[in-house]
Protein backbone atom coordinates (compact mmCIF):
# COMPACT_ATOMS: atom_id res chain seq x y z
CA UNK A 1 0.00 0.00 0.00
CA UNK A 2 1.25 3.79 -0.34
CA UNK A 3 2.32 5.52 2.16
CA UNK A 4 0.39 8.95 0.64
CA UNK A 5 -2.55 8.91 2.16
CA UNK A 6 -5.08 12.12 1.68
CA UNK A 7 -8.43 12.05 3.28
CA UNK A 8 -10.84 15.01 4.45
CA UNK A 9 -13.74 14.11 6.96
CA UNK A 10 -12.19 9.86 6.60
CA UNK A 11 -12.80 9.85 3.06
CA UNK A 12 -10.62 10.80 -0.14
CA UNK A 13 -10.33 14.08 -1.09
CA UNK A 14 -11.09 15.51 -4.19
CA UNK A 15 -9.13 18.06 -5.99
CA UNK A 16 -12.16 20.27 -5.78
CA UNK A 17 -11.65 20.03 -1.89
CA UNK A 18 -7.80 20.37 -1.75
CA UNK A 19 -7.44 23.50 -3.86
CA UNK A 20 -8.94 26.04 -1.69
CA UNK A 21 -6.08 24.81 0.77
CA UNK A 22 -3.34 25.80 -1.43
CA UNK A 23 -4.53 29.68 -1.25
CA UNK A 24 -5.77 29.73 2.22
CA UNK A 25 -3.42 30.56 6.05
CA UNK A 26 -5.86 29.77 8.53
CA UNK A 27 -5.51 25.99 9.73
CA UNK A 28 -3.84 24.44 12.55
CA UNK A 29 -2.56 20.73 12.72
CA UNK A 30 -0.57 18.53 14.46
CA UNK A 31 2.08 16.03 13.34
CA UNK A 32 2.70 12.37 14.32
CA UNK A 33 4.68 9.01 14.27
CA UNK A 34 2.88 5.97 13.79
CA UNK A 35 4.66 2.65 14.39
CA UNK A 36 2.77 -0.70 13.82
CA UNK A 37 -1.24 1.76 13.91
CA UNK A 38 -0.45 2.87 17.09
CA UNK A 39 1.04 6.32 18.02
CA UNK A 40 2.43 8.34 21.09
CA UNK A 41 0.84 10.35 23.04
CA UNK A 42 -2.65 10.62 21.47
CA UNK A 43 -3.82 12.28 24.11
CA UNK A 44 -1.78 15.27 23.51
CA UNK A 45 -2.58 15.11 20.25
CA UNK A 46 -6.11 15.35 20.83
CA UNK A 47 -5.55 18.11 23.24
CA UNK A 48 -3.67 20.38 20.76
CA UNK A 49 -6.32 19.88 18.31
CA UNK A 50 -9.42 21.12 20.79
CA UNK A 51 -7.40 24.01 22.01
CA UNK A 52 -6.13 25.35 18.94
CA UNK A 53 -9.79 24.90 17.09
CA UNK A 54 -11.34 26.81 19.83
CA UNK A 55 -8.61 29.46 19.36
CA UNK A 56 -9.27 30.09 15.45
CA UNK A 57 -12.69 28.73 14.97
CA UNK A 58 -14.78 28.81 18.58
CA UNK A 59 -15.65 25.49 18.27
CA UNK A 60 -13.29 22.01 18.14
CA UNK A 61 -14.17 18.58 16.53
CA UNK A 62 -15.39 16.19 19.44
CA UNK A 63 -12.45 13.49 20.14
CA UNK A 64 -13.87 10.49 18.57
CA UNK A 65 -14.41 12.23 15.46
CA UNK A 66 -10.80 13.28 14.95
CA UNK A 67 -10.04 9.44 15.85
CA UNK A 68 -12.13 7.88 13.39
CA UNK A 69 -10.50 10.09 10.51
CA UNK A 70 -7.27 9.15 11.49
CA UNK A 71 -7.83 5.60 12.00
CA UNK A 72 -9.16 5.70 8.38
CA UNK A 73 -6.26 7.09 7.23
CA UNK A 74 -4.57 4.24 8.48
CA UNK A 75 -6.29 1.82 7.09
CA UNK A 76 -5.76 3.28 3.29
CA UNK A 77 -2.25 3.21 4.33
CA UNK A 78 0.51 0.89 5.98
CA UNK A 79 1.32 0.56 9.70
CA UNK A 80 4.18 2.95 9.61
CA UNK A 81 3.67 6.57 8.55
CA UNK A 82 4.02 9.83 9.29
CA UNK A 83 0.52 11.40 9.85
CA UNK A 84 -0.70 14.56 10.18
CA UNK A 85 -4.02 15.80 10.71
CA UNK A 86 -5.25 19.75 9.84
CA UNK A 87 -8.11 20.88 11.20
CA UNK A 88 -10.15 24.25 8.81
CA UNK A 89 -12.84 25.79 8.24
CA UNK A 90 -13.37 26.30 4.61
CA UNK A 91 -13.96 29.87 3.22
CA UNK A 92 -17.47 31.55 3.39
CA UNK A 93 -18.89 28.56 5.16
CA UNK A 94 -20.47 29.82 8.19
CA UNK A 95 -23.58 28.49 10.36
CA UNK A 96 -26.49 30.63 10.48
CA UNK A 97 -25.68 32.48 13.32
CA UNK A 98 -22.44 34.15 11.47
CA UNK A 99 -20.15 31.89 13.14
CA UNK A 100 -17.83 29.38 12.00
CA UNK A 101 -19.36 26.17 11.96
CA UNK A 102 -17.11 23.07 12.95
CA UNK A 103 -13.95 22.94 10.98
CA UNK A 104 -13.16 19.92 8.74
CA UNK A 105 -10.11 17.26 9.42
CA UNK A 106 -7.98 16.65 6.64
CA UNK A 107 -5.86 13.72 7.46
CA UNK A 108 -2.60 13.26 5.30
CA UNK A 109 0.00 10.40 5.58
CA UNK A 110 3.76 9.98 4.51
CA UNK A 111 6.83 7.86 4.44
CA UNK A 112 7.62 7.57 8.80
CA UNK A 113 10.44 9.94 9.46
CA UNK A 114 13.16 9.81 12.48
CA UNK A 115 15.00 12.66 11.99
CA UNK A 116 18.71 13.82 11.79
CA UNK A 117 21.97 12.01 13.26
CA UNK A 118 22.81 15.19 14.49
CA UNK A 119 24.71 16.79 15.82
CA UNK A 120 23.05 20.07 14.65
CA UNK A 121 24.52 23.76 14.98
CA UNK A 122 21.47 26.32 15.27
CA UNK A 123 22.09 30.17 14.34
CA UNK A 124 19.85 32.22 16.67
CA UNK A 125 17.78 34.94 15.31
CA UNK A 126 15.35 37.67 16.94
CA UNK A 127 11.55 36.22 16.11
CA UNK A 128 8.54 35.28 17.96
CA UNK A 129 5.82 33.52 16.35
CA UNK A 130 2.18 34.59 16.28
CA UNK A 131 0.33 32.66 18.99
CA UNK A 132 3.23 30.87 19.90
CA UNK A 133 0.73 28.49 21.37
CA UNK A 134 -1.17 27.18 18.27
CA UNK A 135 0.74 24.74 15.54
CA UNK A 136 -0.80 27.18 12.53
CA UNK A 137 0.02 26.81 9.08
CA UNK A 138 1.21 29.12 6.83
CA UNK A 139 4.43 30.56 8.64
CA UNK A 140 6.48 31.23 6.15
CA UNK A 141 9.26 32.91 9.09
CA UNK A 142 10.13 29.06 9.85
CA UNK A 143 11.47 28.17 6.43
CA UNK A 144 13.25 31.65 5.45
CA UNK A 145 15.27 31.30 8.49
CA UNK A 146 16.36 27.59 8.19
CA UNK A 147 16.98 28.53 4.56
CA UNK A 148 19.59 31.57 5.91
CA UNK A 149 20.95 29.13 8.69
CA UNK A 150 21.47 26.99 6.39
CA UNK A 151 23.03 29.51 3.89
CA UNK A 152 25.36 30.98 6.92
CA UNK A 153 26.92 27.27 7.70
CA UNK A 154 24.34 26.00 10.06
CA UNK A 155 21.84 23.57 9.84
CA UNK A 156 19.29 25.08 11.47
CA UNK A 157 18.18 27.90 13.68
CA UNK A 158 16.83 29.01 17.47
CA UNK A 159 14.63 31.91 17.95
CA UNK A 160 15.47 34.76 20.38
CA UNK A 161 12.32 36.64 21.90
CA UNK A 162 12.64 40.71 22.45
CA UNK A 163 13.21 39.80 26.47
CA UNK A 164 17.02 38.12 24.62
CA UNK A 165 15.29 34.75 25.79
CA UNK A 166 15.66 31.27 23.81
CA UNK A 167 12.29 29.57 23.15
CA UNK A 168 12.47 27.34 20.03
CA UNK A 169 13.57 26.09 16.93
CA UNK A 170 12.14 26.40 13.46
CA UNK A 171 10.28 22.90 14.06
CA UNK A 172 11.56 22.17 17.41
CA UNK A 173 11.45 22.73 21.29
CA UNK A 174 14.82 22.98 22.90
CA UNK A 175 16.10 21.52 26.15
CA UNK A 176 19.18 21.91 27.93
CA UNK A 177 21.36 19.99 30.33
CA UNK A 178 23.01 20.90 33.45
CA UNK A 179 24.53 17.84 34.26
CA UNK A 180 22.00 16.83 36.98
CA UNK A 181 18.91 18.24 35.49
CA UNK A 182 16.82 18.66 32.45
CA UNK A 183 16.14 22.80 32.24
CA UNK A 184 13.03 23.47 29.60
CA UNK A 185 13.52 27.33 28.00
CA UNK A 186 10.63 29.91 30.00
CA UNK A 187 9.36 31.76 27.02
CA UNK A 188 6.23 32.31 24.73
CA UNK A 189 6.40 29.03 22.27
CA UNK A 190 4.46 26.10 21.12
CA UNK A 191 4.99 22.83 23.97
CA UNK A 192 5.37 20.00 21.63
CA UNK A 193 3.80 16.67 21.97
CA UNK A 194 7.05 15.03 22.26
CA UNK A 195 7.98 17.51 25.13
CA UNK A 196 4.92 17.13 26.94
CA UNK A 197 5.33 12.96 26.78
CA UNK A 198 9.21 13.11 27.62
CA UNK A 199 8.33 15.79 30.71
CA UNK A 200 5.34 13.27 32.37
CA UNK A 201 7.79 10.40 31.91
CA UNK A 202 10.97 11.82 33.22
CA UNK A 203 8.71 12.75 36.57
CA UNK A 204 8.03 9.52 36.55
CA UNK A 205 11.71 8.26 36.05
CA UNK A 206 12.59 10.65 39.03
CA UNK A 207 14.68 13.16 36.81
CA UNK A 208 14.89 16.40 37.83
CA UNK A 209 13.33 19.05 35.45
CA UNK A 210 13.35 22.90 35.93
CA UNK A 211 11.56 25.81 33.51
CA UNK A 212 14.06 28.98 33.55
CA UNK A 213 14.99 31.99 31.14
CA UNK A 214 17.83 31.11 29.19
CA UNK A 215 19.59 33.92 27.14
CA UNK A 216 22.89 33.82 25.00
CA UNK A 217 25.03 34.94 27.58
CA UNK A 218 23.81 31.76 29.83
CA UNK A 219 24.72 29.63 26.28
CA UNK A 220 28.49 28.63 28.37
CA UNK A 221 26.52 26.94 31.46
CA UNK A 222 24.62 24.31 29.83
CA UNK A 223 26.18 20.72 29.85
CA UNK A 224 24.25 19.91 26.56
CA UNK A 225 21.37 20.80 24.66
CA UNK A 226 18.98 18.72 22.35
CA UNK A 227 16.23 19.82 19.51
CA UNK A 228 13.02 17.81 19.71
CA UNK A 229 10.19 17.12 17.61
CA UNK A 230 7.73 14.86 16.85
CA UNK A 231 10.45 12.77 14.81
CA UNK A 232 12.63 11.98 17.87
CA UNK A 233 12.94 12.88 21.64
CA UNK A 234 16.40 14.24 20.73
CA UNK A 235 18.81 15.39 18.76
CA UNK A 236 22.49 16.65 20.02
CA UNK A 237 23.13 20.57 19.50
CA UNK A 238 26.76 21.26 19.27
CA UNK A 239 26.68 24.46 18.94
CA UNK A 240 24.29 28.02 19.17
CA UNK A 241 25.18 30.71 17.68
CA UNK A 242 29.01 31.01 18.31
CA UNK A 243 28.95 29.14 21.75
CA UNK A 244 29.92 25.87 21.48
CA UNK A 245 27.96 22.90 23.82
CA UNK A 246 29.56 20.01 25.40
CA UNK A 247 29.05 16.95 24.30
CA UNK A 248 26.19 15.18 26.77
CA UNK A 249 25.36 11.40 25.90
CA UNK A 250 23.67 10.67 29.14
CA UNK A 251 20.87 13.66 28.84
CA UNK A 252 20.34 12.03 24.52
CA UNK A 253 19.90 8.48 26.89
CA UNK A 254 17.60 9.92 29.34
CA UNK A 255 15.72 12.03 26.57
CA UNK A 256 14.81 8.62 24.60
CA UNK A 257 14.48 6.54 27.60
CA UNK A 258 11.75 8.49 28.77
CA UNK A 259 10.19 8.93 24.76
CA UNK A 260 10.39 4.75 25.16
CA UNK A 261 8.59 4.50 28.19
CA UNK A 262 5.45 6.57 26.92
CA UNK A 263 3.27 3.54 25.96
CA UNK A 264 2.03 3.35 22.05
CA UNK A 265 -2.05 4.00 21.59
CA UNK A 266 -4.80 2.42 19.64
CA UNK A 267 -6.37 5.13 17.65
Amino acid sequence: MTSLVVQRNGRAATVEELAPLAFAGYAHFTAMQVRGGRVRGLDLHLERLRFASMELFGRAVPDDRVRSCLRAALEAGPADVSLTATMYSPPGEFTTDGSDREPDVLVRSGPPASGPSGPLALATVEYERVLPAVKHVGEVAKTYFLRRADRDGFDDAAFVDRRGRLSEGTIWNLAFWDGDAVVWPDAEMLVGTTMGIVRRQLDRLGVPQRVQEITAADLPAPAGAVVMNSWTPGVAVHRIGSVPIPEAPRFLELLHQAYQAEPLTEF
